[in-house]
Parts: structure tokens; C-alpha cells; sequence
């Protein structure tokens, strides 16, 4: 299963034409109160790791109807939970480069 990327300019788009966007931060609560992205909700990847062989998912406060853009630092980690998410019937995207990439894209407009 292929799981679908967005560049930082595409999700800057996207939050500027105010559309919804539900961004899932899964880097650790510190780093996720150092920075973080507007209106992006955390969940550690561990939490989401832990999913990957449970039964019932439904206790995790995610839109299944939705599209959920998965960030952390780089984007590995994000990839990780992006394939978990998406086996657990989630709509699941990444963002390309993490919140490292997206800094640079901020500092670049």
C-alpha cells in the first residue's frame, strides 16, 4: 500500500484556501510544545505504534472521515504511522520532509 505525501507548499496552500485540515503531530509531547504547527493535534508515534496490533481503535480521537496529515521531524516516523493508520481504515497523508521541511518552506515565503 502506497501512502500519499503533500509538500510543505501544498499543505501551506490548503491552509490558506481555509479548507480543513487535520494535522497529527506524532513527535513527543516536548518537542510538539516546542513547536508545532497551528491547530495540529499530538499523539506520540509510540501511542500510535501501540495500535498497530490492537483490535479496537475507536478510544483514538481521529477522523475516520477525513484526511489526516501525519508530520514529525523528518518524515520517517510519520511514514510509520501513516502505514499503521492506514491499515485501521484511516485517510492518512504525509507531510514530505516533516516539520523540518516545513520551517524552511516557512523561512523561504
Amino acid at each position: 500500500m502506497e501512502i500519499r505525501t503533500l509538500t510543505p507548499k501544498e499543505l501551506d496552500s490548503r491552509i490558506k484556501g481555509n479548507k480543513y485540515v487535520f494535522v497529527l503531530d506524532v513527535r513527543s509531547e516536548d518537542k510538539f510544545k516546542e513547536y508545532n504547527l497551528k491547530h495540529s493535534v499530538n499523539i506520540p508515534k509510540t501511542t500510535i505504534f501501540e495500535m498497530e496490533d490492537a483490535e479496537n481503535v475507536k478510544d483514538i480521537p481521529l477522523p475516520k472521515d477525513k484526511e489526516i496529515i501525519i508530520a514529525c521531524t523528518t518524515g520517517n516516523s510519520a511514514t510509520k504511522c501513516a502505514n499503521i493508520l492506514a491499515k485501521q481504515n484511516f485517510n492518512v497523508t504525509v507531510l514530505e520532509g516533516g516539520l523540518t521541511a516545513w520551517k524552511e518552506y516557512s523561512k523561504s515565503k
